[in-house]
């Protein structure tokens, strides 16, 4: 079955570059003979889009399982412990100042974002450790605060904003893959190989923290170490995805439970798995989100929230979700 899901991410990677070109055959545009024009949004814009989707999907859904695994709960996201809210507060604030530069081919917003995404991580970190320990429960309750504080900040810079930057605000928050030239995929690929790294070396311990804290002790990990690792590995991959995305929703959620039917629940597989599932799951969903209404196109956020959805009530009526397992 790993084979299988590689086979699948390699495939989604190569193909979803060709989807939308209708005059154009793959052969004109990889042997150069197709005009400058296609040759250009071939190789600065579809090709970079997809590799973007690729790190992005990747990374949520790696992120989706780290989060998952350290809370005992199915329902855990990478937006749990509020790294999404403190990005979007720095965007919709970029907004609201009515700032407009760029930096490295990067537009200003990302980098706002990425602070609001670094200072929501301190600060849970900071509220984490007021109690002595590394409580998950402790960690949840701050990145449940943490979040509803951010986004009670991005509802006052909406009502204080005019129209136009409101929507701006509305439609970054959709989230969404527009990407030009390979700045975007350089940024995010230290964030995205740092946090892959750090989630597939932590395989034992992540079937260990499933099985529980006290097992975990008792089995020789690391408890506290391995889950501050965790925390800032998978909350700066988050970072940096939400900084050049947006909040794409339900990709960390999905894609850790269809890997799990699909390879079993042991780390040392699931981890791979989702990371690749992950990764194509999000490059087929943008490609669908660019040409379902083309020319128009749909924010890839939108297209992954009305997949979430219908999937979160396949979880319940399936049985997967227990009482004691509430929603985050």
């Amino acid at each position: 079955m790993m084979a299988v899901i590689f086979l699948a991410a390699l495939a989604a990677l190569l193909a979803t570059p060709f989807i939308g070109f209708k005059s154009v055959s793959p052969a004109e545009i990889l042997s150069f003979s197709s005009s400058a024009l296609d040759a250009d949004v071939f190789w600065n814009i579809r090709v970079p889009r997809s590799l973007t989707a690729f790190l992005a999907g990747a990374s949520l859904a790696l992120s989706g399982l780290a989060f998952q695994s350290m809370f005992r709960n199915p329902l855990a996201t990478p937006f749990t412990l509020g790294v999404s809210s403190g990005a979007s507060m720095g965007a919709a604030l970029y907004v609201r100042m009515g700032l407009s530069f760029s930096l490295l081919g990067i537009g200003g917003v990302s980098y706002f974002a990425f602070v609001g995404a670094g200072l929501s991580i301190l600060l849970v970190y900071g509220l984490t450790r007021v109690k002595r320990g590394f409580s998950t429960a402790t960690m949840l309750l701050a990145g449940v605060a943490v979040s509803f504080f951010f986004s009670s900040l991005i509802l006052f810079m909406q009502y204080i904003s005019d129209f136009t930057q409101s929507f701006r605000i509305v439609r970054w928050l959709m989230g969404e893959l527009r990407v030009v030239g390979y700045d975007s995929v350089l940024n995010l690929l230290p964030f995205a190989l740092v946090g892959w790294a750090a989630v597939l070396a932590l395989g034992r311990e992540l079937n260990l923290l499933t099985a529980g804290e006290e097992i975990a002790a008792g089995r020789g990990a690391n408890v506290t170490l391995v889950k501050n690792v965790l925390f800032f590995a998978s909350s700066l991959m988050v970072g940096g995805v939400v900084a050049i995305c947006g909040p794409i929703g339900f990709v960390g959620m999905m894609a850790p439970h269809i890997c799990r039917l699909l390879v079993g629940p042991d780390h040392k597989y699931l981890s791979m798995a989702t990371l690749l599932f992950g990764g194509a799951f999000l490059t087929a969903c943008d490609a669908l989100a660019r040409t379902l209404i083309a020319p128009a196109e749909i924010p890839v956020g939108v297209i992954t929230a009305m997949l979430g959805g219908p999937f979160f009530v396949w979880l319940l009526v399936r049985g997967t979700v227990r009482e004691e397992e509430a929603p985050i």
